[in-house]
């Protein structure tokens, strides 16, 4: 995904291995496989060139990460707990982020 990210356009498996390649030994039907479960997954989208299919982020880094904490709290159980402590291990400048949010969206700040 770090490679596609970075990337300005959508990138082919051959393009993703020989990124890969430069600092570890990795098959290129590795490279394939794992592109190909993530479309599965709609993690990239994909498309046609050729013969060859090119691979781009379905979504920005950060949005992922977001949608990673939201299914991590559905599966949580006690929501309230697990937000609990996950407020209680962030710095102090992630606490102030997360207030900061909280404000702009309670209306109470301009965003940005």
């Amino acid at each position: 995904m770090e490679r596609l990210w970075a990337a300005p356009e959508a990138l082919t498996v051959r393009e993703v291995h020989e990124q890969l390649a430069r600092t570890r030994e990795l098959a290129y039907t590795t490279v394939m496989t794992v592109l190909d479960r993530l479309a599965k997954k709609k993690l990239t989208e994909r498309e046609r060139d050729g013969k060859a299919w090119r691979y781009r982020a379905a979504a920005p880094r950060e949005e992922m990460a977001a949608g990673l904490m939201r299914d991590a709290l559905d599966r949580a159980g006690d929501r309230r707990e697990a937000l609990v402590r996950f407020v209680g291990q962030v710095s102090d400048e992630e606490a102030a982020l997360l207030r900061e949010a909280l404000a702009q969206l309670d209306g109470k700040e301009p965003a940005g």
